[in-house]
């Protein structure tokens, strides 16, 4: 099998250098914010030429499958028609102008009609707007300072929710941030109470997706048991379905877990990769929402809510979730076999559209021994292998399943992934 290379990418990345600043996962330069955690990764293309449905070309001509999904927005593949001619017709008429577009008004009402909690929807940009908000509108509802979140959750970059000691923050950014272990419900409701009257709002993805660990499912009755604590205790119960959202069910993935949260917290998937993101809340919670002062140059855009508007259509049409995890199980299933007949034990977890994937045969890499650790041992040479052949996976992060990818392409990441196994069972023999 052909093996790629990225020397197109390679040379732009050192243009960048002299232009683009790094972050503390790119030292080196070039390459900022998420995208630059796969910069040094051995085999990982940089700059994209174009892409269409599901599948990326690099700028050295090398076609991926693409199983990243630009990090979740596209959902129904990359250049969908519907969505892109709704996004084009409403910039013929007006994008950014001095008046909101009446499409806002309709992507409203879809959501308020979609999404099972939402009596009232809120638009702005990324998804750290809305969580931002949603905190806000738990304190001003609440009058209280403290949120509780689950540790190693992710909810943004905003100071408030980074370790302490990242570079830019004080101690003061999360003073009244506490943590809590995922599904371990005894050890918060001990939080809730040495906190009692404290506590503003708990915000949580549906499941716990943090990067480089397998993903959780939540115990059973454990939803249940943070609803009826947070009822009881006048704390406001925020989901965080930037990443998840659209992907388990349409109209929340609460209703895929079975609970019901005061505020949800939509983007990534919600306009197929236009940039918007959303805050929905119940009634309860509308006149806390109209006293928060929170707004931008950019939130009005109205392109981008034209093309959720057709995202969202879309996904009901087609019963968008129901293809997604079928095909996040038909193609996952498929690799864990492969990784069988090699020896090599393939741990799959979180939603079937949104995998993470781990060989349990050799211990996870961690953050903590840095990039070097990260990219490093039998998981990531194989992820490395694979994206070298052409199905762009992540050593990392979960990962994300479109409605557009087909059979054609399960059964070349198959093909792909067995000759990846291939090539690091032939440098690690049977040392794992």
């Amino acid at each position: 099998m052909h093996i790629y290379d990225q020397k197109e990418s390679r040379k732009l990345l050192e243009r960048a250098k002299k232009v683009i600043p790094g972050s503390p996962l790119c030292p080196g330069g070039g390459m900022y914010g998420h995208y630059s955690v796969s910069v040094p990764a051995r085999g990982n293309p940089i700059y994209f030429s174009k892409a269409d449905g599901s599948r990326f070309w690099d700028v050295d001509g090398n076609e991926y499958i693409d199983y990243m999904c630009a990090y979740g927005p596209m959902i129904l593949g990359y250049n969908h028609g519907t969505v892109d001619k709704a996004a084009r017709q409403q910039y013929r008429k007006g994008n950014t102008v001095s008046l909101a577009s009446p499409v806002m008004v309709e992507l409203a009402e879809q959501l308020v009609d979609m999404v099972s909690i939402a009596d009232w929807a809120f638009f702005a940009k990324n998804g750290a707007d809305p969580t931002n908000l949603a905190v806000m509108v738990a304190r001003a509802a609440t009058g209280r300072k403290k949120i509780l979140m689950f540790d190693g959750g992710y909810h943004g970059s905003s100071p408030w929710m980074q370790d302490p000691g990242s570079g830019g923050t004080i101690e003061e950014d999360t003073a009244n941030v506490l943590k809590a272990t995922w599904n371990d419900f005894e050890q918060i409701r001990k939080i809730v109470g040495e906190n009692d009257g404290q506590i503003a709002g708990l915000i949580s993805t549906p499941y716990h997706h943090p990067v480089v660990f397998d993903n959780e499912m939540p115990a059973p009755g454990f939803w249940k048991n943070i609803q009826d604590l947070c009822n009881r205790k006048g704390i406001v119960l925020i989901l965080d379905d930037v990443r998840a959202g659209f992907r388990a069910d349409l109209a929340g993935s609460n209703e895929y877990f079975g609970f019901k949260p005061d505020l949800a917290c939509f983007g990534k998937a919600l306009a197929n990769g236009y940039p918007i993101s959303a805050l929905v809340g119940t009634d309860a919670l509308r006149d806390a929402v109209s006293n928060v002062f929170f707004t931008g140059t950019q939130f009005f855009n109205a392109a981008p809510m034209a093309a959720a508007l057709a995202t969202l259509r879309e996904l009901k049409r087609i019963n968008a979730p129901k293809i997604m995890l079928e095909r996040g199980w038909k193609v996952m299933g498929g690799i864990v076999d492969i990784a069988k007949g090699y020896g090599y034990d393939l741990r799959v977890s979180g939603l079937p559209s949104m995998p993470f994937l781990r060989i349990t045969n050799q211990d996870p890499p961690v953050f903590s021994e840095g990039i070097a650790g990260l990219h490093s041992g039998l998981h990531s040479d194989w992820i490395s292998e694979c994206v070298q052949r052409g199905a762009y996976f992540l050593d990392y992060h979960n990962h994300f399943i479109s409605t557009a990818h087909t059979d054609e392409d399960t059964q070349r990441t198959w093909d792909i992934a067995d000759d990846a196994f291939k090539a690091v069972k032939k440098n690690y023999g049977d040392r794992f």
